[in-house]
């Protein structure tokens, strides 16, 4: 799997947003959390949480996709929009898996992965023609 280094402008995110990401996957360890980010391409302004349907839930995620959609109708009534996903690897970096690469499927999109290791490691990545491009972020309040 081929990682290439940032090259695009910095993603702001609030510092409450990161701290909900980070908190939901402490939460749900040893299970992988996943969710929504939601704003405006280069500001996320909220971390949603969604539920877990993975059958596997220690080593996969799936989106409930009512939460999706719940989700997505919350954004657009607020002039917002769901910006990127989340989830976390309990066990593992935070890089995207070979599954996360197999899966994903929201091309430029933005995927935050939380590892689990203390502290917390956050890494921001971009999806675009099969590949994870990692994404500088910096918080805000």
């Amino acid at each position: 799997m081929q990682f290439v280094r940032p090259i695009e402008a910095d993603i702001q995110f609030t510092r409450a947003a990161l701290a909900d990401v980070v908190a939901h996957a402490r939460n749900e360890a040893p299970r992988e959390c996943c969710g929504f980010l939601v704003g405006t391409p280069t500001f996320v302004r909220e971390a949603v949480a969604a539920r877990n349907i993975a059958d596997t839930v220690t080593t996969r995620f799936l989106v409930d996709p009512q939460d999706h959609f719940d989700t997505l109708r919350s954004a657009r009534r607020r002039g917002f929009e769901i910006v990127g996903f989340y989830h976390s690897h309990p066990r593992t970096p935070a890089v995207p898996s070979e599954t996360d690469r197999a899966e994903a499927s929201y091309p430029h999109h933005l995927y935050l992965i939380v590892s689990l290791a203390e502290p917390a490691d956050v890494r921001l990545f971009r999806f675009a023609a099969g590949n994870f491009t990692e994404v500088r972020f910096v918080t805000v309040d």
